[in-house]
């Protein structure tokens, strides 16, 4: 009588599915913690939206010292904003395209010598922007925020054209002639421009959450391929 062939214990398929349980899980795991990230930003905008400006000078003093100023409401004196030279950021707001409007406002006290001010979006159809006749007669409050990073699909600058891509606070304060720039912008929210143009638009409308239904995803893929290597082990080794 023969004896059964022996089964070995398959080191290679156990080994492949520790590794890509660990990688799935850790996925997982990081869409767990992007979403309590994600919850607390969320929160912190919506008390944003009613959030009294402050003066300007406290949050770039704090920024200065290492603290973090993202999201803050200020207000600041730069009556001559609608009259500065600009330069133009690749945009699109609410499905359209067009460009953002940076502008330069020079600091007269604290730890810069100029702050870059996003007045707004202005659509790829609309006409020139037309420098203002005359100076604003209220301070500007805005919401500070840190420009979105480089990726591998963004395009290169153009300081000459004084086109940009991508929010670089250097490049973009040495085509301004803004010395000492801080390292932050102000996206403007009032005043309005009274031609209505460019529009101010200083946080998204809609951000996205949906970093729950990623954790559930990978945590799904991983059960999901547990359960086939069981049932792959219970097969071979019940043969």
């Amino acid at each position: 009588m023969t004896a059964a062939p022996h089964r070995r214990f398959p080191i290679g398929l156990t080994v492949f599915t520790v590794i890509a349980l660990a990688v799935l899980c850790g996925l997982g795991t990081w869409q767990v913690q992007r979403l309590h990230w994600k919850e607390a930003l969320l929160a912190h905008i919506a008390a944003l939206r009613t959030a009294p400006a402050r003066p300007l000078d406290g949050p770039l003093a704090a920024l200065a010292s290492g603290g973090d100023a993202d999201f803050t409401r200020v207000s600041a004196d730069c009556p001559d904003l609608e009259q500065r030279p600009y330069l133009k950021l690749y945009a699109v707001w609410d499905g359209q395209a067009g460009s953002r409007i940076i502008a330069a406002c020079p600091l007269k006290s604290g730890p810069y010598g100029s702050l870059l001010v996003d007045r707004g979006f202005l659509p790829q159809t609309a006409p020139a922007l037309a420098p203002s006749a005359a100076p604003l007669s209220e301070p500007v409050t805005g919401v500070l925020r840190h420009g979105d990073k480089k990726t591998f699909v963004t395009p290169d600058n153009q300081p000459a054209q004084r086109q940009f891509y991508y929010r670089d606070v250097a490049a973009m304060a040495a085509v301004l002639g803004a010395p000492r720039p801080a390292p932050i912008f102000l996206m403007l929210e009032k005043p309005a421009p009274k031609a209505g143009l460019p529009l101010p638009a200083p946080i998204p409308p809609d951000i996205p959450n949906r970093h729950l239904e990623y954790a559930i995803t990978w945590f799904g893929l991983a059960a999901a391929l547990l359960g086939v290597y069981l049932a792959s082990l219970w097969r071979r080794l019940a043969k």
